[in-house]
């Protein structure tokens, strides 16, 4: 598949050598180019051999000379030059069937492709990719790669994801692990269908796989309260989120004792609902999970604490206040009352935002919405500066999961909007503002 050439850098290597937008890009050193996987992978060469077609159809060859990381200044219509692949599965935990009407379209698309997980961490399901696929990412030695596995077990794994081809794809995990391919794996928990013995099979078969499994995170199941006509679950309880935290612990103990790594993790959120303490900066290691909540709140308190034993001010007349979801909650409440104890004067109010949009059960500050805010702060003394969690808009960073916009939130509260960082010294500055 050819791909066409949308623009090309000025001052670049490919504007240099007379590449024009317009222009098709056929093959580098011989290599069809199907998608940007492709084009980065066969880039590295310092030598390539581009071949092209101009916008009348006439073909012509470029040779450029670079160094490996190089980039030649080359931008095409889209970023992974085709479509994105979505979802093909029906799985009965999938949030995105439980969102609302009215939400901006982007939210209603399931993403599943494989090229957004190498180049970006997205989590697949392997159902898109076929055996040429799975050749071409052994060959490119692309990892490591993230697989949203839910369970070892072919026949449950094809009921709980709906596609006939969800349990035969279970044996690309293992093709990758013995090619040397790093593989991150992900078990989104519902009560009573995979979790409990179903979850010691699939740790136990995850396990055996080797050294090339990087990491195990267990996520309990999101239930949005828009679940009409979908499959019939269960939220996790203090008794059950302890059960899992258990079998996690006895399955990753039971690894090491036989020479593994025992790599499996349980989300924060399971913490939370068995109501026991998070567990240490030492049990998560590098904290290979973050992504999916494992260790954010150890990791965050850390730095936090890190950043404030650090901090030279003593005393700051000012008052702001957070924001936060209901998991957070306390977490948020803990550090602002360490900094207040610390700086004299400075005043920090913590809001618990209840989700109305999708239900008090989801309690992610990720997806708390702006019209939540409004209503939780309608009687609310605010101070200088309102701040909203660092991962509750979009990527283009200026509008809520409710299509309100920053500039919306900061007219209906009469308060300045900062957003804070992803870590705990971004959040301690967020506190004291520019000094």
């Amino acid at each position: 598949m050819s791909v066409r050439i949308k623009s090309v850098e000025s001052g670049s290597k490919a504007e240099a050598k007379g590449i024009s937008a317009g222009d098709t890009l056929v093959s580098i050193n011989g290599h069809e180019i199907n998608d940007v996987l492709d084009y980065q992978f066969y880039l590295k060469d310092k030598k390539v051999i581009i071949s092209l077609k101009s916008g009348g159809g006439k073909g012509r060859i470029v040779i450029i000379r670079k160094d490996e990381s190089d980039d030649i200044g080359l931008e095409f219509e889209t970023y992974l030059m085709d479509k994105q692949h979505s979802c093909t599965n029906k799985c009965i935990f999938c949030f995105v069937d439980q969102l609302p009407e009215g939400l901006r379209d982007s939210l209603y698309f399931k993403d599943d492709d494989s090229r957004l997980s190498f180049l970006f961490g997205n989590y697949v399901t392997l159902t898109n990719l076929d055996d040429a696929e799975v050749e071409r990412i052994i060959r490119m030695h692309i990892s490591p790669v993230n697989i949203s596995v839910h369970t070892m077990n072919p026949e449950l794994r094809v009921m709980m994801m709906k596609n006939p081809r969800s349990g035969e794809c279970l044996k690309y995990i293992k093709k990758f692990t013995e090619n040397g391919i790093k593989v991150n794996a992900q078990l989104v928990l519902c009560p009573g269908i995979n979790d409990g013995s179903e979850l010691e099979y699939s740790l136990r078969e995850l396990f055996r796989l080797g050294e090339n499994i990087e990491s195990v995170a267990c996520v309990p199941v999101g239930l949005s309260k828009h679940r009409e006509k979908l499959y019939p679950l269960k939220p996790y309880t203090k008794e059950t989120a302890g059960e899992v935290i258990d079998t996690i612990d006895r399955l990753n103990r039971e690894d090491r004792e036989s020479g593994g790594k025992g790599v499996a993790y349980a989300a924060d959120e399971f913490y939370i609902y068995a109501q026991r303490p998070m567990p240490s900066a030492e049990y998560h290691g590098d904290f290979p999970q973050l992504e999916n909540g494992v260790g954010m709140w150890t990791l965050l308190r850390d730095e936090f604490i890190e950043a404030l034993d650090e901090c030279d001010i003593t005393e700051l007349d000012r008052h702001v206040s957070l924001v936060t979801g209901t998991a957070a909650f306390p977490l948020m409440k803990e550090l602002a009352a360490m900094a207040e104890e610390k700086i004299k004067k400075l005043k920090i109010d913590v809001y618990e935002v209840k989700n109305r949009l999708f239900g008090e059960s989801i309690t992610v500050s990720g997806l708390i919405t702006g019209g939540d805010i409004v209503y939780t702060l309608k009687d609310a003394e605010i101070g200088e500066e309102l701040i909203i969690p660092p991962n509750c808009l979009r990527s283009e960073g200026d509008m809520f999961l409710d299509n309100m916009t920053v500039d919306e939130l900061s007219e209906k509260t009469g308060a300045k909007i900062t957003q804070n960082g992803p870590g705990g010294a971004d959040l301690l500055s967020s506190f004291i503002g520019e000094q």
